[in-house]
Parts: C-alpha cells; structure tokens; sequence
C-alpha cells in the first residue's frame, strides 16, 4: 500500500524560487523605503502571551474571537490566559517590546518597521492565508499630526514605487478621543435597539458586548441600518476635530488624494482618532490594499506611561496578486529579476580527469564574490554539459581541459551572442567583474 503524500497546511503555500521572485521585489521595496524615512527594523517574536491579543485587540474582535492560533504552555494549566498565541498582527508585539525595553524613559520616539510572517485562523480564500506576510511601521512617541502624514505617505509611496498609478487614494476617518467614543457609543445603542430584531444573530449579540462591532457587519440585509446610523464626526470634541483637519490639510499639501470616508472602522480596539486605507479603485471590489492608524492609549494598555503611537501594516499576499492583476511590475523589469535566478556562469570539464580542478575553479570564482556560479553534479559528457548551459540560460561557459589545465587557462564561451576566448585561469575573477561592469553601465570594453 502506497504511503500518503503529505500536504502543505490548508491556508499555506510553499513560496518557491519562481514565487520569489515578485515577493523578494517588494521586500527590497519596504526596505528602501524605511530606510529613507528613517525607519529601523525590529523583529520581535512570532508567538506571544495570549492575553497580550486579548488586551490590545479587544475581546470581541473577529480576531480574538475566532481567528488566533493557541497552543497551551507545556505544563501549565488550561487557562487560556496561560497559552501562547501566533501572533496575528503586528502591532501587539512591537508596542509590548518597546514597554519592555523602557523605551519611553530613555528614548521615547521610536520609528520602527517590521516585515514577516502572521497567522489566522480563517477560511482561506483568494489573497487571504492563514499563514502570510505584513510589512508594517510603528512610530511611538510623536502625538502631532505631522506624523499621521508622514506615516500615511510612506504607505503611498510604497504602492508607488511598485507602480501603481494616480488613482491611488487614501480614505480617511477618525475614532476620535475615548470620551468622543463613549458619546458615540450611546448614539449608536439609541439607533440600533430598536432595529436588532431585524439584524443578524451576531449584530444582536455583539450589541451587548461592543456596538461597534454593528458598523462591521457585512450581512446585506444588514448593511442599510449601518449606511443610516449616527456618524462620529458631528460629535467630536474640539482636540480631536482639529487633529483630524490638520491630518486632512497636511495630505493635501503633500498631493496626497484623499477621500473622508466615515465607513472607515478599524476592526481593532486599540485605534483611536486617525484610521485609513489606501484603495486603487481600478482593482475593483478589492480596492483595499492596506490599513493603519493612530493607537494612542495602545502602550498604556501594555502597562507603559501614555504614550502616542500610529502605524499601518501592508499584506505582501493582496499586493502581490494586485500586481498580477495590474500587469506590475512591466515585463521587462519582471523579466530582469526573474534572470536573477539564472545561473551566469557554468564551469564544464571536458573530461572525467578534469572534474576536481573544475569545481576548483567554481570554488575561486565564487570566492571572488562573483554570483549564480554552477556545474555539472551528475556526470554529465561535455556536450551534455554544454547542452544544460544553454538551456539554463547561462551566458558563459568555462571549458577546462587538459591542454587548459597544462597552460593555467581557461576558455570562456558566450552561450549567447557567441565566440569564446582563452584567459588567463590568475585572471578569469576579474576578467567577469570587467564584463558585469561594463554590462550594468554600458561602457565598451577596453
């Protein structure tokens, strides 16, 4: 009886070298960008206190409720407040490190960002995994506006860079202050009782526990309730109203287009005042390709001083299928990064006696520094050889032979535009570095 394959986990994919490709251009991307912003990398771990979620998302939230990977701590009891957590977002983890690291003592304004993997529990689907990749930035310390627009235009800039085109669009909302909220809050219990027996079993029951949750429902029966219900901005208080216009102008005058959208809610207790989304309108129903906001009470939660945080967190998988969809990056430079894969160099020996100083000379070049440097690891004839080289799209090959071995020489061919010639095996390193050189900035060759 056969054995069973094994499977990767549903809601998993295997990323392999070709799928690299695309994902390692925007990794590059997020990178570059932070760094030109000033922003410094942090990686904390993958799994957390479970009640590090529990408080900073919210009891109620989607999240918490049904979509977190737990295990128990070994030993420990069963409670669940004793368990570890996959870390499903970002943000928990980064303010929790910079609490534990007495960050707002010694050195409060802190601009980090992070790129890596989260986890949730939840039905895969087209562009959501339950294991997938966020690049997202984190700033504590700063409560003007000022910083909201630099953080919401490094997240343009990111789209950007990978080619999106004008019709990128941030829409902008506020959660307001706690005592904005606790207004609003009241609102929205006065207009949605009388109307839950008209609503979902979940909107009935989140009603009790955060009537916030409502304005998330996606039931479309429940959907006409939610377009009438109180809006927060009419009942903002005079700070907060004024946070928002200066977040409004300073986009604007960045050239930043903006749209106020009130539909804007963050899933995620610990969001206060500004909330975004950057939408591409021509992607259709999935517009939507990143989120973020200002979390000023989130380090306080975490058993810090009141510090005033604001961030967003990018999903690499939704990007990457936006691309495709998009046609993006253009072929061409699609097709330059995809011959990173390639290997340039192929080292053929012709004969049985000339395999050892073949990988001799692998082991030279590539100690050199130059890249994408291979051989034959199969007993393969010469003519075999030659053969994999071009089907591999190498662009050299160097043949080494007896009569090569007796005159410390090496004979390079051009696998692609033909020809090849004899070089001296002491200067085979830098007689490539001089032909990438020239290649990468389109000098003659001496």
């Amino acid at each position: 009886m056969a054995q069973k394959r094994f499977q990767a986990p549903r809601g998993t994919r295997d990323l392999l070298p070709e799928d690299l490709v695309l994902i390692r251009h925007l990794e590059r991307t997020a990178h570059r960008l932070a760094a030109s912003y000033h922003y410094l990398e942090i990686r904390p771990p993958l799994f957390e206190e479970t009640r590090l979620f529990q408080r900073s998302l919210g009891e109620s939230s989607d999240v918490v409720e049904k979509e977190m990977f737990t295990v128990p701590r070994r030993g420990r009891s069963q409670d669940p407040g004793e368990a570890f957590t996959f870390r499903p977002e970002g943000t928990a983890g980064v303010a929790r490190a910079y609490v534990e690291g007495g960050f707002a003592a010694r050195a409060p304004l802190q601009k980090w960002y992070y790129l890596g993997p989260m986890f949730r529990y939840e039905r895969p689907q087209k562009g959501r995994e339950r294991q997938f990749s966020q690049f997202g930035v984190e700033v504590f310390g700063a409560a003007g506006a000022a910083m909201d627009a630099e953080v919401i235009l490094l997240c343009l800039r990111f789209f950007q860079a990978l080619g999106f085109g004008e019709q990128l669009e941030v829409r902008l909302n506020t959660m307001g202050d706690p005592e904005d909220r606790d207004r609003w809050r009241e609102a929205l219990k006065a207009y949605f009782e009388p109307l839950l027996d008209g609503r979902c079993a979940d909107c009935r029951e989140r009603f009790q526990r955060n009537v916030f949750r409502l304005l998330d429902c996606k039931v479309a029966a429940c959907q006409e309730a939610i377009a009438a219900a109180p809006k927060l901005r009419p009942l903002l208080g005079a700070e907060s109203g004024r946070h928002f216009e200066e977040v409004l102008a300073g986009l604007q005058a960045l050239g930043a287009k903006v749209v106020e959208d009130p539909g804007i809610v963050r899933g995620l207790d610990y969001y206060t005042r500004t909330v975004f989304e950057v939408h591409y309108p021509p992607l259709g129903a999935r517009s939507a390709l990143c989120g973020g906001g200002r979390y000023d009470g989130l380090v306080a939660e975490m058993g810090g001083p009141p510090t005033p945080g604001v961030g967003f967190a990018i999903g690499l998988t939704p990007t990457e299928l936006a691309l495709k969809e998009l046609d993006l990056p253009p072929k061409a430079d699609l097709a330059d990064l995809k011959d990173a894969l390639k290997p340039q160099i192929y080292c053929v020996a012709l004969g049985e006696e000339d395999r050892a100083e073949t990988l001799a000379l692998t082991t030279e070049l590539r100690d050199a520094g130059l890249t994408g440097i291979e051989l034959d690891a199969r007993g393969k004839s010469f003519k075999a050889q030659l053969k994999e080289a071009g089907k591999r799209g190498v662009h050299w090959a160097c043949l080494l032979g007896s009569e090569e071995r007796a005159s410390s020489t090496v004979v390079v061919k051009d696998m692609q535009e033909g020809g090849q010639e004899a070089v001296p095996r002491a200067e085979i390193s830098a007689w490539f570095f001089q032909r990438q050189a020239a290649a990468s900035t389109g000098a003659a060759l001496p």
